[in-house]
């Protein structure tokens, strides 16, 4: 049986969505974050030589990464239709969701967190200078590039109920997470509208709900 080592506040939450969603039989371990800067306490970086989050555990194996673990899983769930069939319409948009997740859009929204703390917690006497060199950074490389991302989401949500065309995916899965870290990290303003009603009916889903009560406290990690 899969053993999803559960790290706090973290990408781990798909994974519980994901197996809840195909209502296959799992266990969770949970962890803890430790000290000053929230990170993952040491037994839980000892599960896997890259120590990230999500984790998972099958008998003998270790897997981490997000996709690799989605692919994993709905390997044993081929006839789930969280995965579009090869050939369908909804596959290539599923393809494009699921990877621009983990490609392109989670490293800026780290990068995002990041430039914060470079800020938070550098000595008040230079915090001026770090904020104008990482701020020009932040207007040059991240902004514009997570705009785009939120745009194409924005455009696409408007097209169609789910990421992927009209039905749940891994995509929308693995995209939830990003999209809830935006809201926190990078703020709407009222300009997504299409996205926050993806938000609101990720949320209102029942398998999502579960998900979250089984989780236990969810609070996308902002600065």
């Amino acid at each position: 049986m899969i053993t999803l080592h559960n790290l706090e506040n973290s990408q781990s939450i798909r994974i519980i969505w994901l197996m809840e969603e195909l209502g296959a039989e799992y266990e969770i371990k949970h962890y803890g974050r430790a000290g000053p800067n929230g990170m993952a306490p040491d037994d839980f970086k000892k599960l896997h030589p890259v120590g990230t989050s999500p984790t998972i555990t099958d008998g003998a194996l270790t897997l981490v990464e997000t996709n690799a673990i989605v692919d994993y899983i709905l390997d044993q769930n081929p006839n789930s239709a969280l995965r579009p069939k090869a050939g369908s319409v909804e596959r290539v948009p599923y393809l494009y969701w699921l990877h621009a997740a983990q490609g392109s859009f989670q490293p800026l929204l780290t990068d995002t967190l990041v430039f914060k703390r470079l800020v938070s917690k550098t000595p008040f006497v230079l915090r001026p200078v770090i904020r104008l060199v990482l701020g020009k950074a932040e207007a040059v490389l991240l902004k514009p590039r997570l705009a785009k991302i939120l745009d194409l989401a924005e455009e696409t949500l408007c097209q169609s109920r789910w990421l992927a065309g009209e039905k749940l995916t891994a995509a929308d899965i693995v995209m939830g997470y990003c999209l809830e870290v935006a809201e926190v990290r990078v703020g709407f303003d009222g300009k997504y509208p299409a996205i926050e009603g993806f938000l609101k009916r990720m949320r209102a889903r029942p398998h999502h709900k579960q998900a979250m009560f089984k989780n236990g406290l969810f609070d996308p990690i902002a600065d």
